[in-house]
């Protein structure tokens, strides 16, 4: 079921709201591309999004739906546990958002968090030796990774 998105923030003022719909649409798309790049993981993989303003709100799929699926109005937002902001038709994954949670709990300047289970990052994951500082790619990430056990 779609919403629209003056029913999900009618309280929002209207330079908020226009912020909030556009991140929306760019979530969206965001949960689009990783499906058409095969990158989806089914449900498994989750992209969430800071809602600019002073509550610590965010923008995550609704678990259970297809990321190919996933449009601006079917977003849930919640706060930084997980529990739902507004009314949803759909629930979100509380372990999927556990790691992001704890990323825009340090990070105030992570605006958006992504993680992916792709077949090449889990072997890396899965490797003692995590990934090697042995090419340009791989520089790319230099200091800049964290590895918990």
């Amino acid at each position: 079921m779609a919403v629209s998105l003056q029913a999900l923030a009618p309280a929002l003022p209207e330079r908020e709201y226009a912020t909030e719909r556009q991140l929306r649409v760019d979530l969206a798309a965001c949960y689009r591309l990783i499906a058409h790049f095969g990158m989806d993981d089914t449900i498994f993989t989750h992209v969430s999004l800071r809602v600019p303003g002073p509550k610590k709100h965010f923008l995550i799929n609704p678990y259970g739906m297809g990321f190919d699926e996933v449009t601006a109005s079917s977003l849930v937002k919640i706060d930084i546990d997980g529990n739902l902001v507004e009314k949803s038709d759909w629930a979100v994954n509380p372990a999927g958002f556990v790691i992001h949670s704890a990323i825009h709990a340090a990070r105030a300047d992570a605006a958006c968090v992504l993680h992916t289970h792709t077949v090449a990052g889990m072997a890396v994951a899965a490797s003692e030796a995590g990934l090697l500082p042995i090419s340009q790619y791989a520089m790319e990430f230099h200091d800049r990774l964290a590895y918990r056990d």
